[in-house]
C-alpha cells in the first residue's frame, strides 16, 4: 500500500537566469519539513551575456518559457519567484559590529539592538545590498558563538556577511522577471544558493573553496567558519571553451558543444593520438560551413581536441588560482585555509576536470552536485542545476537579514483613568 502523500505547508518558485540556460523549479515544503520538487524545466538562455541582461524582451521570454515548463510538470502555477544572480559585479564582505552591555546577561533585546546597530552601519557606497546576514556572534573576543542569549559579557558583537552588487544590472534582472508577470520574492547571489546545494555544514566550517563554472561567468568563492568570506567573479566560462573548439575546427557552436561533451576531456591519455573522432557527423552535413568537405565526415586525432580544451582551461584555472591566492585560500603563506575545492556549474561536467584542477591548484578537488531532493528529475541532478536546487533550499530556510530587523520590544505604558481623560481632551482640542 502506497504511503499517503503529505500536505504541503509552503510552495516555492525559483528561476536561475544564466548565460547558457534559464532554468526554473517549483518545490513544496511538506508539513514534516521535507523538500519535494513538484516540477522543473529549462531552456536555452536568451538576452543574457556574461550574467547581464542585454535584451530585455528576449530575457523575459526565456524566463516565462522556462517557468511554464516547470508549471506544466508541477500541475500548478506560482505568482512569485526567487531569482539567482551570477553577474552584476558581485562582492562579499564580512563586517564586524560590537556594542557594550556592561557585563550583564545577554537578553533578546540586546541581540536586537546589536543587529539594529549593524543595520544602521551599512554603507553600500552606491551599490545594492543583496544580503546582510548575521553570520556568528562574539563575546569579549570569543568567536564562534551561535546564540549568545543567556551568556554574560562586557561587549557583544556580530560578524555580518554583506553581499553587494551593482544596482542597475540587478534592476534589469528583476524587471525581466516582473515583465513575465511574476513578483520577485528576493534576489539571491548565486554562490550563496549553490553553497546550500553543494557544500556540507562541516565543509563550510573547516574551509572550502567553490568554483562555479557557468557558461560565461566563473564565480570563485571561499567559505570559512561556516560563512562565505570571499568572492571573485571571472568573466570566463565553459562557453569560451566551446567557442575555441568551434574556431579551431571551423564548426558551428552546437557541433563544438557536442565534441566537448562527448569526446572532450581535461586529462590527456597516451592513446589520444591514435584515436580519431569525427568533427562533423553525417547528420550535420547540411549544416556544415561553406568550404567543408561534405563527401565524408572530417576526422581529427582526439589529442587535438584535448589540446584546445586544456589551452582554454589553463587560462581559466590561472585566473582561479590568482583569485584563491588573493583571498588567502591557497599558497604557502601562513594562515592559508586550503582544504578542498568544489567545482560545480555546467562547466563542471567536463570529463577529468576534478583531476585537472587538483593538479593545477595543488588542493584536493571534487565535483559538486546538488543534494538529492525528492521528485527532482535525474536530468536536473547534474552540477549545472546546483544553483537552481539551492534557490529553493535558501527560500525554505529564509535566513535572517538585518535589514528586516524591527523593534519587537516596544515598551508600553499603562495610564490611569485621569491621565487617560487628559490625553483624550488634549487630542480633541488639537484636531477639532
Amino acid at each position: 500500500m502506497a504511503a499517503p502523500q503529505q500536505r504541503l505547508a509552503r510552495v516555492f518558485g525559483a528561476v536561475n537566469i544564466g548565460s547558457f540556460q534559464v532554468s526554473a523549479i517549483i518545490a513544496g515544503l511538506t508539513e514534516s519539513g521535507e523538500m519535494q520538487v513538484l516540477g522543473s524545466g529549462h531552456r536555452a538562455s536568451q538576452g543574457i551575456k556574461r550574467g547581464y541582461v542585454v535584451d530585455m524582451a528576449a530575457a523575459t521570454y526565456a524566463v516565462r518559457d522556462a517557468l511554464e515548463r516547470a508549471e506544466k510538470l508541477a500541475g500548478t502555477s506560482v505568482d512569485s519567484v526567487w531569482i539567482g544572480c551570477s553577474g552584476a559585479g558581485l562582492a562579499s564582505e564580512i563586517r564586524p559590529v560590537e556594542i557594550g552591555i556592561g557585563g550583564r546577561r545577554v537578553e533578546e533585546e540586546d541581540i536586537e539592538a546589536l543587529l539594529v546597530t549593524a543595520r544602521e552601519s551599512l554603507e553600500p557606497d552606491g551599490r545594492t545590498v543583496l544580503h546582510a546576514q548575521p553570520a556568528c556572534y562574539f563575546l569579549d573576543g570569543a568567536h564562534g558563538v551561535s546564540n549568545p542569549k543567556g551568556l554574560h559579557a562586557e561587549r557583544l558583537g556580530v560578524d555580518v556577511h554583506v553581499m553587494l552588487a551593482d544596482g542597475a544590472p540587478v534592476r534589469n534582472l528583476t524587471e525581466a522577471v516582473q515583465n513575465a508577470h511574476l513578483d520577485v520574492e528576493g534576489v539571491v547571489a548565486s554562490p550563496l544558493a549553490t553553497g546550500y546545494a553543494c557544500l556540507t555544514a562541516e565543509e563550510r566550517d573547516l574551509g572550502v573553496a567553490m568554483v562555479e563554472m557557468g557558461g560565461e561567468v566563473t564565480n570563485v568563492s571561499v567559505y570559512a567558519g561556516g560563512m562565505l568570506v570571499g568572492l571573485t567573479a571571472i568573466p570566463r566560462g565553459s562557453a569560451d571553451i566551446t567557442d575555441a573548439i568551434a574556431s579551431a575546427f571551423s564548426v558551428r557552436r552546437f557541433q563544438a558543444e557536442r565534441l566537448k561533451c562527448v569526446s572532450g576531456s581535461a586529462i590527456a591519455s597516451p592513446t589520444d593520438h591514435r584515436e580519431m573522432i569525427a568533427v562533423v557527423t553525417p547528420g550535420d552535413d547540411s549544416a556544415a560551413p561553406v568550404g567543408r568537405k561534405r563527401d565524408a565526415p572530417q576526422e581529427i586525432p582526439r589529442a587535438e581536441l584535448i589540446g584546445v580544451i586544456t589551452g582554454e582551461l589553463d587560462m581559466l584555472m590561472s585566473d582561479v588560482a590568482k583569485a584563491l591566492d588573493a583571498m588567502g585560500f591557497t599558497g604557502s603563506a601562513p594562515g592559508s585555509s586550503a582544504r578542498q575545492v568544489v567545482i560545480t556549474g555546467g562547466g563542471a561536467e567536463l570529463a577529468g576536470l576534478a583531476d585537472y584542477a587538483q593538479g593545477v591548484l595543488g588542493v584536493p578537488a571534487r565535483i559538486g552536485k546538488p543534494v538529492v531532493l525528492r521528485g527532482l528529475p535525474e536530468a536536473h541532478t547534474s552540477p549545472g542545476f546546483a544553483t537552481l536546487a539551492g534557490l529553493v533550499l535558501y527560500a525554505a530556510e529564509d535566513p535572517v537579514d538585518i535589514r528586516a530587523i524591527g523593534s519587537r520590544f516596544t515598551r508600553t505604558t499603562s495610564y490611569g483613568p485621569l491621565t487617560t481623560l487628559v490625553r483624550i481632551w488634549t487630542a480633541m482640542r488639537e484636531y477639532f
